[in-house]
């Protein structure tokens, strides 16, 4: 036991270290470059934060356990909007760029509608489902890059100081930072279900819980060292590209190499609570966070404090149907 306790610690450390190294990295490019930090962060920064949910997902649904791939995907979007973006937001709210916004908020939209027949009409994914999952993830980054050639080439005192920085020192502390975080939370996930186990945790509460947000620990320590680097808007960024690449690259890549149907969790009323529950608080929370930047172009601290009320009643919940 004291063996996993010191890798759990272990793999604490590499994620906060990996996570400066890859905020700086990102960050870096991103000035250079000229691009906005909110696109930087619904791509490259969340492409390296969902490596934890990709990994574990696709072992689990190529080892016959869908429902781990599928509770991870479900349970880290949650995780990762009402509980990090909820940090986020409850301590520094601000304004937000619209535009930039749009399109990973309108993917994320798009990929949960299919997601929704998926689950409600079929009940379960085919491996058909998966490649178009895995297609709307190809066309996302398609646009996007394009989005980013077509921003206008401004420079300003901040993009002068970060090009001091020779470009390949910011891709090594991305990539460096990128591993890192990967091996953090893998380390963490493992021995955190281990640990759980001998507290006597249930494995259904375990993997909706403590796997979702062990993979999201990534999220949770770019959003937080964001923050005290003054970047919030990679943090948003990267959590709406995060949730984004769940549906499409997490679960498009878990069913494609294995299909599953809807896991049976504990029901409700007779009814799979991942149908009344789950998959409803998903969507209830990534309206909460987005809607309002849409309709007023910014962030409120209620949004945090609303988020982090949610999700903690979403956890009491698993412990207790």
């Amino acid at each position: 036991m004291i063996t996993t306790v010191l890798y759990f610690i272990f793999g604490l450390v590499l994620l906060i270290k990996g996570g400066d190294w890859f905020v700086d990295g990102a960050t870096g490019i991103a000035h250079r470059f000229h691009i906005p930090e909110i696109l930087i962060g619904a791509t490259v920064v969340s492409i390296g934060t969902t490596l934890p949910e990709v990994m574990v997902s696709a072992t689990s649904a190529i080892g016959g356990h869908g429902e781990i791939a599928y509770g991870n995907a479900i349970g880290s979007i949650i995780c990762n909007t009402a509980l990090i973006a909820a940090i986020t937001i409850a301590i520094k709210p601000g304004k937000i760029e619209k535009a930039s916004l749009k399109n990973p908020v309108l993917f994320f939209f798009t990929a949960s509608l299919f997601c929704l027949l998926n689950v409600y009409v079929f009940g379960g994914f085919s491996r058909i489902s998966g490649i178009v999952l895995l297609s709307l993830f190809l066309i996302y980054m398609s646009v996007t890059v394009l989005q980013m050639r077509k921003l206008p080439q401004e420079k300003n005192e901040e993009t002068v100081e970060e090009e001091e920085k020779p470009l390949y020192k910011n891709l090594f502390l991305l990539v460096l930072g990128a591993v890192l975080i990967a091996w953090g939370a893998d380390l963490l996930v493992n021995n955190g279900i281990l640990i759980a186990e001998a507290l006597g945790v249930p494995e259904s509460v375990i993997a909706l819980t403590f796997v979702a947000l062990g993979t999201s620990l990534p999220e949770l320590v770019t959003a937080i060292t964001s923050l005290m680097k003054g970047h919030g808007a990679l943090s948003l960024g990267n959590v709406i590209g995060a949730n984004l690449f769940n549906l499409v690259l997490v679960m498009g890549a878990s069913v494609t190499l294995a299909p599953f149907a809807i896991p049976q969790n504990s029901m409700v009323f007779g009814i799979n609570s991942s149908l009344i529950i789950d998959i409803p608080v998903m969507l209830l929370v990534m309206g909460l966070l987005t809607i309002p930047p849409f309709i007023k172009g910014r962030l409120y601290r209620w949004q945090g404090i609303m988020l982090l009320l949610i999700y903690t009643a979403f956890c009491i919940l698993q412990f207790i149907i």
